[in-house]
């Protein structure tokens, strides 16, 4: 697996493999790109660790909305993604809050 953190407010939108464009129709299926439920709190900005899997080699990310495409960069391609050892080593050295709904599941 690989890893990126992703700003709220922005989203995945094209992905690419080895063999270019992500192709819905040669894959038989959308790339698995899945939001974790752990973020980092940044210059007061929320940073979501996303999880791809090993075939994705770049992902784009644009904004979600309209307003925030106009006061930021509209697209960004991200070229290198992490491993779980570099995602361990990043979270060991932010200051990150942990907010549990459910401490039951936690200490169960």
């Amino acid at each position: 697996m690989k890893y990126f953190f992703l700003s709220e407010g922005w989203t995945v939108s094209r992905v690419w493999a080895s063999d270019g464009l992500w192709q819905i129709t040669a894959w038989r299926r959308q790339p698995d790109i899945q939001r974790l439920n752990i973020c980092l709190m940044e210059n007061n900005e929320l940073l979501w660790l996303y999880r791809v899997e090993e075939a994705v080699l770049t992902v784009e990310v644009k904004p979600t909305t309209p307003a925030l495409a106009t006061t930021t960069i509209g697209q960004v391609v991200l070229k290198r993604l992490m491993t779980a050892e570099q995602v361990i080593e990043r979270l060991g050295t932010a200051e990150a809050k942990c907010h549990l709904q459910n401490i039951q599941s936690v200490v169960q």
